[in-house]
């Protein structure tokens, strides 16, 4: 082919190579225009605000009681060391906030697991037998009521240790939830979906784990949601009466030193410790039943 004809071509597919990414680039243009108000007021104006306004209300209480409580600016210098060494080692118990941080979650994931394992296929039977849900419901409602550190000491006369103590306390406190939701969720199985698999003839293990379970599953996630979000709050507990490593003594140690900067950024860590585990959870649902929570 001559060249000119070559120049020719060439310079045809320059101008439409550059026509198509000028295309994109207005409708990725247009797009962004349309959806960005939506998505900077909702997931970054929104919760700024929020925060700065809790900011605001502590500012304004500290400025009344400035004696005992730091302001925000004061906390974050007093905490410097803990935010920007989170694993540091100084000793036997002179650890790290991002340590303590890690014993109480493996306390709350051991008690929590366990307590799944055991209330999910608790919650099964009751939803699937009248003559369990006689028999069951209640036992469950006259220990749900009772509250998680009443079971401590209970807990310590039998391990006569602090560590499972804490870990039994976690598992009992993780049931009811559980229970109660998945018994409700398998009770809630459209009688449709039943009666289909009475007709194919399908077995009742795979009934089970082919019509009951994948039902129930909202239900189930909306239990261990629930169960571990109680199990957090219950661990700070617990640890600040048996003492230890972990996050709940560290509370109750800074505040034994009269050290309110360290039992804010305790409590910043604690809640945001909570919601990362509350999304966890609502990730692992979306996983398993493909379904988009709302909240």
């Amino acid at each position: 082919m001559p060249l000119p004809s070559l120049l020719i071509r060439w310079g045809i597919d320059m101008v439409l190579q550059l026509n198509l990414a000028a295309i994109l680039a207005i409708a990725a243009q247009a797009t962004w225009r349309k959806m960005r108000p939506v998505i900077s007021r909702d997931a970054v104006v929104l919760p700024i605000l929020g925060f700065l306004g809790v900011i605001a209300v502590w500012w304004a209480v500290a400025s009344f009681n400035h004696d005992v409580m730091p302001t925000p600016p004061e906390a974050v210098i007093a905490n410097l060391d803990f935010i920007l060494h989170p694993f540091y080692r100084r000793g036997p118990g002179d650890l790290g906030i991002g340590w303590l941080l890690l014993a109480s979650l493996r306390r709350v994931l051991i008690g929590f697991l366990l307590g799944a394992l055991v209330a999910i296929p608790i919650g099964f039977l009751i939803g699937m037998s009248r003559k369990a849900m006689m028999a069951l419901n209640p036992v469950i409602q006259i220990f749900k009521p009772v509250s998680p550190l009443a079971w401590l000491p209970i807990s310590l006369a039998i391990f006569n240790l602090a560590d499972p103590s804490a870990i039994f306390v976690i598992f009992i406190t993780s049931l009811w939830a559980t229970i109660i939701n998945t018994a409700l969720g398998v009770a809630s199985v459209p009688k449709d979906y039943l009666e289909v698999s009475q007709v194919l003839e399908m077995p009742r293990w795979r009934q089970m784990l082919k019509v009951i379970l994948p039902a129930s599953l909202p239900y189930i996630f909306t239990g261990l949601r629930i169960s571990l979000g109680v199990a957090w709050l219950v661990i700070v507990a617990v640890e600040m009466l048996t003492g230890g490593v972990g996050i709940g003594f560290f509370v109750w140690d800074e505040w034994s030193r009269l050290n309110l900067s360290s039992v804010f950024l305790a409590v910043f860590v604690i809640g945001l410790t909570g919601l990362f585990l509350d999304m966890a959870i609502g990730q692992l649902e979306t996983l398993v039943t493909h379904r988009q929570r709302s909240l």
